[in-house]
């Protein structure tokens, strides 16, 4: 970073969210991208891998060494640790108080980043491939005791008695200028009809929407994967990052906007290591845009909300397909081996896997193709057996560049970048 520079505040900060976006999911989604450029893939560069300040990131919630979500897009997004499954609630001892804490006319909860943001005078904007409901959106602008109080219908019982309300009312009643994402299913008529803007439904409705306030609704849950986007009405996450900045650039005072890649995360819950690495290259290619149109006053912050449990192992020869068989080196020549290694089992196995989840490899598991890895609906062997896989544990990278970037270094507690960008702000 130009050393004229140093100390000076943004005026833009765009938050990008590679949900479920660890450093194996980086290095795959590199050599993924690079290869599908016709290059061996490892010496490849993301569009954020060229930011000069990088810091590692402790993703743990307050009661949970494994994190979730929305515990940790509180951190990001707010500046402090809470439990997991929770939105914007500060952790207390029991259930009720944070109830108490968060809902009804008497609470008090710690303001969102959008309400600091306004505060500042800038514009905010909310971008998601998720439901704009969803854990890391929703905090942006809610607060929620449970992450699963996406619709009315969510709130019941004592915690309607409460005053608790829905994330999807929260998001209507928000000051956010702008979101686009998914999860049209979790609003109510009433509550569309009273968003104060226009409500867009397909890209091109996007395009020309009029000035004012927006809420994009492009799917009735969680957007389509980027591998199926081309058969609908989408915008893509670069599109709607393009959209974004130019339309929140019109306040002189600047914005904040948050961008999540929210079904790199999905794909990994599902084992489906294509479709996941798909949406990282539609990340990359928002970051791209963001590079593109940022001047010498924005501040871009690249980091994920936490890792899953993918691996990239086998000693593949360099340049092997990231989603193929594992084939090695032949030991005396140093030239690559025609033919896959076999595990244990006699059978080949992949580059990628997972630790748990669905698929699991059993004795009588047929023998691996590459046609049948490297196909698009391939779901990747896993270990243990679970329904679905999990989230990891370690830490992730955070990337930074602009004005404030300065001070991402080191290994760093997540809430320190929700207090850095507070700083950003004032």
């Amino acid at each position: 970073m130009d050393k004229r520079r140093r100390g000076q505040k943004p005026r833009n900060i765009v938050v990008f969210i590679g949900d479920g976006m660890g450093v194996s999911t980086i290095t795959a989604a590199r050599i993924f991208d690079g290869q599908s450029r016709g290059l061996r893939g490892e010496e490849h560069v993301l569009a954020f891998e060229d930011f000069a300040n990088l810091a590692l990131i402790k993703t743990y919630n307050t009661n949970s060494q494994v994190a979730d979500s929305a515990g940790t897009a509180t951190a990001i997004l707010s500046g402090y640790k809470t439990n997991i499954g929770t939105v914007n609630v500060p952790p207390a001892d029991s259930l009720e108080a944070m109830v108490l804490g968060s809902c009804g006319t008497d609470a008090n909860p710690p303001a969102t980043l959008t309400t600091k943001a306004k505060r500042s005078g800038r514009s905010v904007g909310v971008i998601s491939t998720a439901r704009l409901t969803h854990a890391t959106p929703a905090a942006m602008y809610g607060h929620a005791v449970s992450r699963d109080w996406e619709a009315d219908k969510d709130i019941e019982g004592p915690v309607l008695a409460a005053g608790c309300t829905s994330l999807s009312e929260q998001l209507v009643s928000s000051e956010a200028d702008l979101f686009l994402g998914g999860g049209e299913k979790e609003f109510s008529e009433s509550q569309i009809e009273r968003f104060p803007g226009a409500v867009v439904r397909t890209a091109s409705e996007m395009n020309a929407a009029p000035d004012g306030r927006l809420l994009g609704l492009f799917n009735s849950s969680h957007m389509s994967f980027e591998a199926d986007r081309a058969e609908t009405d989408e915008p893509s996450l670069a599109e709607m990052t393009r959209f974004a900045m130019d339309r929140l650039s019109a306040n002189r005072n600047g914005y904040v906007l948050m961008v999540e890649a929210g079904r790199v995360d999905h794909a990994h819950h599902g084992t489906n290591a294509y479709r996941a690495l798909r949406d990282m290259q539609a990340l990359n290619e928002a970051v791209e845009v963001a590079k593109e149109k940022m001047g010498d006053d924005t501040l871009i912050l690249v980091t994920a909300d936490h890792s899953h449990v993918f691996s990239m192992s086998g000693y593949p020869t360099r340049g092997n397909p990231i989603l193929g068989l594992v084939k090695s080196n032949d030991r005396e020549t140093g030239q690559p081996d025609p033919d896959p290694v076999l595990a244990e089992d006699g059978k080949p196995y992949t580059t990628l896997g997972y630790h748990n989840g669905p698929n699991v490899r059993l004795p009588d598991s047929p023998a691996l193709t590459d046609n049948m890895v490297q196909a698009p609906d391939y779901r990747q062997q896993t270990a243990v057996p679970l329904g679905s896989e999990t989230h990891a544990g370690e830490d992730v990278p955070l990337y930074a560049t602009g004005p404030g970037s300065e001070q991402v270094r080191g290994v760093m507690e997540q809430d320190e970048i929700g207090k850095l960008i507070e700083r950003m702000l004032k």
